[in-house]
């Protein structure tokens, strides 16, 4: 197995204090224009008609079904409902929105440039705060929930580190927002937003969607009074186990190429900000032909590798909504690609896609942003998680519930 990169690994910290960040604002007239328009996607293009993920600009139809067959969020709906009665009314005017909102898809990996809706568990109270994280936690697996919590101290870790942002870079600079109204029959659902956190959790029809779901540390291996935690250890050794599984004669059908490095790469790759991964932050409409081998071709015990890494992911969610979702990707596995950039050695960054018709999963390794490493390493890690073809944030599957329970509601 790979070894992880220890704490004394690290290039030595700087404050780049060219980011114009304070209390979690960040000031992208400050910015340079190619940073500025990067980091300010996800707020151009949040009320962009919505498609969805696809091949070719047009959804294909008929890949979800709401068949009533799921599980009742019951213990999300009680966690959710105590959550709202503590608040105080003027904070419900901004924590909790209408399922319509188009605040679903106004989110960013890095520091907001806009003043979110909903709470900030930074701001609320511990009672609250903690009852917003019961939310998630009973939304999510144990492990899912786990992943988060970790992510979200390796943040205030990463402030620790450099001695800087230390109004941002926190354990609660995160904004928790409840859509809908809490319910075991009607949809409605939660998002937990900020850097290196986005998760979209939507309940319709006894099933759970978690997507987008945007997840990433920096770096993923806790230092000082954070030392033993760890993210993405399943996310970098499954994939690069799965990776050296792949026989080199077959490397024309999933190699897009060998390394990482800025110079070895197209520029539209090479950019501190989103490297290689494409479906983050802004992409909600992202058109992407699929690329890399397709799983159907490789031999059972390859196959099995390929699942195991799938599972990785799925298993953020409750055993039955994973168990669910997997089957659904089974059923497209002769149209799902799995494609790699990088080298797969016990040191080097890599880049690795999933792309099926209803998962879309990206793994990579980004150079530092906060800390010094000027090419990608793998302890800066970003994972994006999408429902393609149309149900991000749950849209295929309450466009199917308006329509048989609603006539003339839309999804928002």
């Amino acid at each position: 197995m790979p070894r992880h990169r220890r704490p004394e690994d690290f290039p030595l910290p700087t404050v780049r204090s060219e980011l114009p960040i304070a209390d979690s604002h960040l000031f992208d007239d400050l910015l340079p224009p190619e940073a500025a328009f990067e980091l300010t996607a996800g707020l151009r293009r949040h009320l962009d008609p919505y498609v969805g993920v696809t091949e070719n600009g047009t959804p294909r139809p008929g890949l979800y079904r709401l068949d009533g067959a799921g599980t009742s969020p019951h213990s999300a709906v009680k966690a959710a409902q105590a959550y709202l009665e503590g608040l105080a009314p003027h904070q419900r005017v901004v924590g909790a929105l209408p399922m319509d909102a188009p605040e679903w898809r106004l989110w960013t990996n890095a520091i907001p440039t806009w003043h979110p809706k909903g709470m900030r568990l930074e701001r609320l109270a511990a009672d609250d705060r903690e009852r917003a994280l019961a939310v998630v936690e009973a939304s999510l697996s144990p492990a899912g929930y786990a992943q988060v919590r970790t992510a979200m101290a390796l943040n205030e870790n990463l402030g620790e580190l450099i001695d800087d942002y230390r109004d941002t870079l926190t354990e609660f600079a995160y904004w928790f927002t409840v859509f809908g109204t809490p319910s075991a029959d009607s949809p409605w659902g939660w998002q937990l937003m900020g850097h290196h956190v986005d998760l979209h959790c939507v309940f319709v029809g006894g099933q759970t969607v978690l997507a987008p779901v945007f997840l990433g540390a920096e770096p993923a291996t806790g230092t000082g009074r954070f030392e033993g935690l760890h993210a993405f250890g399943d996310e970098t050794d499954v994939g690069l186990a799965f990776r050296r599984t792949l026989e080199p004669d077959r490397e024309n059908e999933f190699l897009l190429g060998s390394s990482l490095r800025a110079e070895d790469l197209p520029p539209e790759l090479a950019g501190p900000w989103n490297g290689r991964h494409l479906a983050g932050a802004g992409s909600d409409n992202l058109i992407l032909p699929p690329e890399g081998i397709v799983a159907a071709s490789l031999p059972p015990d390859q196959r099995d590798g390929l699942v195991g890494l799938i599972r990785v992911y799925l298993d953020r969610l409750p055993a039955p909504q994973a168990e669910r979702t997997l089957a659904l990707v089974r059923e497209h596995f002769d149209q799902t690609r799995f494609a790699w950039r990088g080298g797969h050695d016990d040191e080097c960054a890599f880049y690795y896609r999933i792309h099926s018709p209803v998962l879309l999963v990206e793994y990579d390794n980004h150079p530092g942003v906060f800390l010094t490493n000027s090419e990608p390493a793998r302890f800066h890690v970003h994972t994006i998680v999408r429902a393609p073809n149309g149900n991000d944030y749950g849209r295929d599957l309450l466009a199917q519930h308006y329509r048989l329970h609603h006539s003339g509601q839309g999804a928002g």
